[in-house]
């Protein structure tokens, strides 16, 4: 900013640079919020007088009023919200504003306004998880006896209920949640009172600030307080792990989509057309949620590359960290609701999934199994399942199909009762172990998993359907 030890005017080029009311406009809440809370302080140490106090506040909520519809515009000459706000507060109030940043900084300023804006958004984001882990469970439950195969090296691996596969996401971001909520509470802590960097000169009480905004604690250190942008990281860091979940569900949706796979039919409202191909039902929604990780990514990236090399305490460079934090707040808010549809609307086509398990030699772990249950070492048992294979790959049949004097043939210990054990349902069944696909765990795990997201809603104070 422009101050009476300048004397010549700001170039052009360099004061549009050095401006972020572009983009920190949208800290004007938290900004007004955090400015109230510090006049309660100023009266608190007789910095001002209660009438002054009231003045203020009333002067506070005007503007936040005006930049809302618009009547008192923001100026870039005012390089940023603070300045903004305080400029349009003496327009409304007259000197009497001029008593407002007493002993404060804008470098406590706006690292209040940030972990205000984020510990808001993380919370918001982690009760949007809540819906998005509510449709997997209703997807689960509503295609609760339909097998897929599960594939490793994306090679058809093991038959498994859909509603399993669905419940591997479920995992994934109970944990984003668990650590969007840690984020909320890494931002939680109150700057102000930090000063500069050395801390406040006119003993501000720094517990009655924090309360007002409802901050669990103080960061214990001035020159941290304001170079500090861990918390920011934490939140990026959460997005990203969150971002990278949901692109692993967009690939998988997208293979089941395609028509080589077809084990799922995804709604037209979340499904777009080609130009030129009229027969083309394109599942950008899922390639949008692929595409966009990376520039959750890059944000993390970049702004902890900007604080690699920055010496305590604060510097110009922090102005970095918000335009990608917006972008990533924006990114995830703007995809989970389309998810949840997405979620709530695919149709499953349980034909072709079943038809998917058929060829692919599936049962073999079931030969080697049932052998190892007879006592078999369990490498030998390996050994003569993969014979097996083998003998079905050269008659182009499949395991089910051999005889059983097939598989004396390759040792005696098989019985006529292999068959029964390396059916499609002996094999879910046999994985009755928590964490398995057996229909009986997988139907705990749904439940588990609805009552999961009741409670979540419970502590939230929002009930289904609100």
């Amino acid at each position: 900013m422009r101050t009476a030890r300048f004397t010549s005017p700001m170039d052009p080029g360099f004061r549009s640079l050095n401006a972020s009311i572009r983009f920190d406009k949208r800290l004007v809440h938290q900004d007004i919020d955090g400015s109230r809370a510090w006049v309660a302080g100023l009266e608190r140490a007789g910095l001002v007088t209660a009438e002054e106090a009231a003045r203020i506040g009333d002067g506070l909520e005007r503007v936040r009023a005006g930049i809302a519809d618009g009547s008192l515009p923001l100026s870039e000459d005012l390089e940023d919200i603070h300045m903004n706000v305080e400029s349009l507060l003496a327009e409304l109030i007259g000197e009497t504003a001029a008593k407002l940043h007493t002993g404060r900084s804008r470098n406590e300023q706006v690292a209040t306004d940030l972990r205000l804006y984020l510990r808001d958004a993380a919370h918001r984001i982690a009760d949007d998880l809540v819906s998005l882990l509510d449709a997997l469970a209703s997807a689960a439950t509503d295609h609760g006896t339909v097998v897929i195969p599960a594939y490793t090296h994306l090679q058809r691996a093991q038959p498994v209920l859909f509603a399993h596969h669905l419940l591997a996401y479920a995992e994934m971001f109970l944990r984003d949640r668990d650590r969007f909520l840690w984020a909320a509470n890494q931002a939680n802590v109150s700057p102000l009172g930090a000063g500069a960097c050395a801390g406040n000169q006119f003993g501000i009480d720094r517990d009655l600030i924090a309360e007002r905004l409802g901050f669990s604690g103080l960061t214990r250190n001035s020159m941290d307080a304001v170079g500090d942008r861990d918390f920011v990281c934490d939140f990026l860091h959460a997005a990203v792990l969150f971002m990278v979940h949901l692109s692993r569900l967009s690939e998988d949706v997208i293979f089941w989509s395609s028509s080589e796979f077809g084990f799922v039919d995804l709604d037209e409202s979340v499904a777009s057309g080609s130009s030129m191909l009229p027969q083309k039902k394109n599942p950008d929604a899922c390639e949008l949620g692929r595409g966009k990780v990376g520039r959750v990514i890059g944000h993390l990236v970049g702004l902890v590359t900007t604080l690699k090399g920055l010496p305590l305490t604060y510097n110009k460079d922090l102005q970095e960290d918000k335009e990608g934090v917006f972008d990533a707040v924006d990114t995830v808010s703007g995809l989970i609701p389309v998810f949840e549809v997405l979620l709530r609307t695919m149709r499953v086509i349980p034909e072709r999934a079943r038809g998917a398990l058929e060829g692919g030699y599936l049962e073999a772990i079931s030969v080697a199994d049932y052998l190892t249950r007879k006592g078999v070492p369990f490498r030998n048992a390996h050994t003569l399942a993969g014979e097996a294979v083998r003998l079905a790959v050269s008659r182009n049949t499949t395991l089910g199909a051999l005889s059983i004097a097939d598989y004396q043939g390759l040792d005696a210990r098989f019985e006529a009762d292999l068959f029964d054990a390396i059916t499609l349902e002996a094999a879910l069944n046999s994985k009755d172990v928590v964490g398995g696909t057996a229909p009986t765990r997988v139907a705990a795990e749904v439940e588990r998993l609805k009552e999961m997201v009741r409670v979540f809603r419970s502590e939230a104070g929002v009930t289904h359907g609100e």
